[in-house]
């Protein structure tokens, strides 16, 4: 299953959560494609240092990481696109209409998760499926109040604590994705 992370530089948020979710995978990682991409990359940039150092933090590891320019094929040859902000989906919806039911924030994709009935997923056998699940279930399980709780902030040129609670909050999410995705795969 090819999953791929998207942002806006394709050097903080997405590559964090790429490398973070290949850890939490741990050797269920090896039957996925997991790659990430910006709505605004210049392609080749490294990995912010700071990001990077969250990263290492949480296991990951952030030294081959090149950024590249969300594409339509990049967004279309996706199984499952996890974006940072919902600005980010609705530019993969954009480039790759058929991705929408495939497309979700981070935080919103293990808020569904997290919200489904153990019974939801009992017949559920794939990553594939999963994810289609997910889709077809999302509007069952209530949003959030603020529907920006659904987004991770930018922490792009901004403090230390920043960093941290975003890669927090992201590594946060993707364990309960991670667990999903070992529980099908």
């Amino acid at each position: 299953m090819r999953i791929l992370f998207v942002c806006s530089g394709n050097i903080c948020r997405s590559p964090l959560g790429a490398q973070v979710l290949q850890e939490r995978l741990g050797p269920a990682a090896s039957v996925h494609v997991v790659e990430s991409a910006g709505t605004i990359a210049d392609d080749g940039a490294v990995m912010d240092g700071a990001a990077a150092g969250q990263s290492v933090r949480l296991g990951g590891h952030p030294e081959a990481h090149r950024s590249r320019y969300l594409t339509e094929q990049i967004a279309g040859s996706a199984d499952l696109v996890l974006t940072a902000e919902r600005s980010h989906r609705a530019a993969v919806v954009q480039l790759a209409p058929r991705a929408a039911k495939r497309a979700f924030t981070i935080k919103q994709f293990a808020r569904v998760l997290g919200g489904l009935e153990p019974g939801d997923l009992a017949d559920v056998h794939s990553p594939e499926a999963l994810v289609e699940r997910v889709a077809r279930l999302r509007g069952t399980v209530p949003p959030p109040a603020d529907t920006a709780d659904d987004d991770v902030d930018d922490p792009y040129r901004r403090s230390e604590s920043t960093h941290v609670r975003v890669a927090d909050e992201i590594d946060a999410a993707l364990t309960t994705i991670a667990d999903a995705l070992r529980a099908v795969s």
